[in-house]
């Protein structure tokens, strides 16, 4: 007796195979983002820490940071990172069959926040009165004080990749002129001026507004130093938004302290709290008490934008998995040697 279609269709549902998903750490809450992205047949959790031994099987990790111990212990087929940044990736203790893949997609809030943050200090609105009536107006616009224009003044950028293009762009619609040191100098669009970054200390004399916006590598840490700091103007003002690590943290907060330059508005950290962790000072230095520091929580990317354009990437990476696609911003491929 011939069994019915259906039974078979029954069988092969049962036996297709769920493609687990870990999302890691601060990640976590996105499981159920990138769950309804990917849809029946992915199983999407999220996890607060990798287990503590053992090895960790899932097909896809999301994560930003995984140690060399916990990279050994991988039996996946792709590491994604749900950021731009490697620097909290042992990649080398990665196992070969696992390919790993970053996203970018953060360069626009950036590329905003640095502009916030250049006509914040011209304009200097905290300044002004909140209120205006009858009782206050008259004094308010009799005390007027007077503030800076944008233009015509030279923008600085270490690093002049995703960030750093987006960046020179918004910069030059407000007649700013644009200087950048890249890992190999190159391509002026958008830019008067691009060095190699052998060029750094050319350049520093010469700016109102440095941004950092480089990767941490071990040619960038501690790339701006008090050397580096001197040879900036009085009147210069640091914009940090790549990792706080490329700035010397010490030299930096005695800079600030000295009023070595003008200002500096920090929204990268060399401290981040684990989980479970509520209480943790940003920096070994105060600088919360220095007047001249403008201080975030590394809030310049964060926009609901962001999240959807980077989880949409990792959605389609996931669906690339059992096909010949390449994967979007691959980084290392993997090896299917043993």
């Amino acid at each position: 007796m011939t069994a019915p279609s259906w039974i078979g269709e029954v069988a092969s549902v049962a036996e297709a195979k769920v493609v687990k998903i870990l999302v890691l750490a601060q990640h976590a809450p996105q499981a159920a983002r990138l769950q309804t992205l990917l849809g029946t047949g992915f199983e999407v959790t999220g996890v607060a820490a990798f287990p503590d031994q053992g090895p960790i099987e899932a097909e896809v990790v999301v994560s930003t940071h995984v140690t060399p111990d916990q990279a050994s212990r991988l039996r996946c087929r792709l590491l994604h990172v749900p950021g731009a940044g490697l620097d909290g990736i042992a990649l080398d203790a990665v196992p070969s069959g696992c390919a790993v893949a970053n996203v970018f997609g953060h360069e626009i809030p950036m590329a905003e926040f640095a502009i916030f943050a250049i006509l914040d200090h011209c304009i200097r609105p905290a300044e002004m009165p909140g209120h205006l009536d009858a009782a206050t107006w008259p004094a308010a616009y009799r005390g007027r004080t007077l503030h800076e224009e944008v233009a015509g003044k030279t923008l600085g950028l270490v690093g002049y990749g995703h960030i750093g293009r987006e960046v020179a762009r918004r910069a030059r619609a407000f007649d700013m002129r644009v200087a950048a040191v890249n890992r190999r100098g190159g391509d002026v669009a958008d830019a008067d001026w691009v060095r190699p970054a052998a060029g750094l200390d050319e350049m520093l004399p010469m700016v109102d507004f440095l941004v950092l916006c480089c990767p941490l590598t071990q040619a960038t840490r501690g790339l701006i130093n008090q050397h580096r700091l001197r040879r900036m103007k009085p009147s210069a003002v640091l914009i940090s938004l790549g990792r706080a690590e490329i700035a010397v943290e010490e030299d930096l907060f005695h800079a600030m302290q000295k009023r070595q330059i003008a200002a500096a508005y920090l929204d990268v950290w060399y401290r981040y709290p684990k989980a479970g962790e509520t209480t943790l000072a940003p920096s070994r230095f105060p600088f919360h008490e220095l007047a001249n520091v403008r201080c975030t929580p590394h809030a310049s990317a964060w926009t609901e934008q962001l999240l959807r354009r980077r989880y949409e990437q990792i959605a389609r990476n996931v669906r690339r998995l059992d096909t010949d696609g390449a994967f979007e911003n691959l980084v290392r491929q993997a090896s299917l040697s043993p």
